[in-house]
């Protein structure tokens, strides 16, 4: 598994304010998108393209453009989905699956409810994005799931990650094609479950608590 924490201070900052308390739900979405997209630039780093050839103004030349088949974003439902749409404001042409997974606040086990994503994965390169990284049950259920319909290189892009997490994501996936890029790894998740000093429960932060 190959690891990146970012390290920019406008990442920095902008956690910094996604963290504190008083910051309400609206701001927290759009500085939740601005994150992803900076951090989107890390996770593209190797998305396949393939050679193309254009004209300028002035001469031909040789460019690239994003591989076929094309990306897969898959956000998990739902707090993940408020990291959509500064993903997909930096890869505009992959395409979008959905992937329902509840944690059990009891035992941390996570369950899949729902997903809507294509029956064969097959050479296509997966990003999944989830903005906390705890106990890595979710995720790793995820992206087990992906590798279950045949992806073979999968990212995840979460805001935060404890160290809890990011073991138990290294030890489930073996030598499995993953990278792991997060906005800053945390120090600790508490007896709860919860990242420390991390900022909560992203989803009711995003979106409320129904």
């Amino acid at each position: 598994m190959r690891l990146h924490v970012a390290d920019h201070p406008l990442i920095t900052h902008k956690l910094t304010v996604l963290r504190d308390k008083s910051t309400p739900s609206p701001v927290f979405r759009q500085l939740t998108e601005e994150l992803v997209t900076l951090l989107a630039y890390e996770a593209t780093r190797n998305v396949q393209v393939e050679p193309v050839e254009i004209e300028t103004p002035v001469t031909v030349t040789q460019g690239v453009r994003i591989s076929e088949p094309r990306p897969l974003v898959v956000p998990i439902l739902r707090a993940g989905l408020g990291m959509l749409e500064g993903m997909v404001k930096l890869l505009p042409t992959a395409e979008v699956g959905f992937l329902g997974m509840l944690r059990d606040e009891k035992t941390l086990q996570p369950a899949t409810y729902a997903e809507r994503l294509p029956d064969d994965l097959s050479d296509r390169q997966c990003f999944v994005l989830d903005p906390m990284l705890a106990t890595g049950g979710s995720l790793g259920a995820a992206i087990d799931f992906l590798f279950r319909r045949g992806a073979q290189d999968v990212t995840a892009i979460c805001l935060l990650g404890a160290p809890e997490g990011v073991a138990a994501i290294e030890k489930q996936i073996g030598d499995r094609d993953v990278t792991l890029v997060l906005g800053a790894l945390d120090e600790r998740l508490n007896e709860k479950g919860y990242i420390v000093p991390g900022l909560g429960d992203a989803g009711d932060r995003l979106y409320g608590t129904v």
